[in-house]
């Protein structure tokens, strides 16, 4: 699955052009590497977001194409940071 829609279905980030920006400016690597939005995630890969002042990190655990809003927080698991949502 491409990392710009895990974001939007996961619900880490609400629009997937937000997401689309937010990898586009490089706030956004894998396993410690700048992501860009098609970059193609898989199960235990580290996800790091540099939101406004903070730093969200995360181990992907799941992926899914559709997903309900309950699911949607067992998808990762936050290692770092608050849940704050742009």
């Amino acid at each position: 699955m491409r990392l710009d829609k895990y974001l939007k279905v996961s619900r880490i980030i609400k629009r997937r052009t937000v997401a689309k920006d937010v990898c586009e400016n490089g706030r956004v690597s894998i396993n410690g590497k700048v992501a860009k939005p098609s970059t193609t995630i898989k199960e235990d890969d580290i996800i790091e977001i540099q939101f406004a002042n903070q730093l969200l990190k995360a181990r992907i655990i799941n992926i899914a194409n559709h997903v309900n809003k309950e699911d949607a927080k067992n998808m990762y698991e936050i290692i770092s940071g608050e849940e704050d949502k742009e």
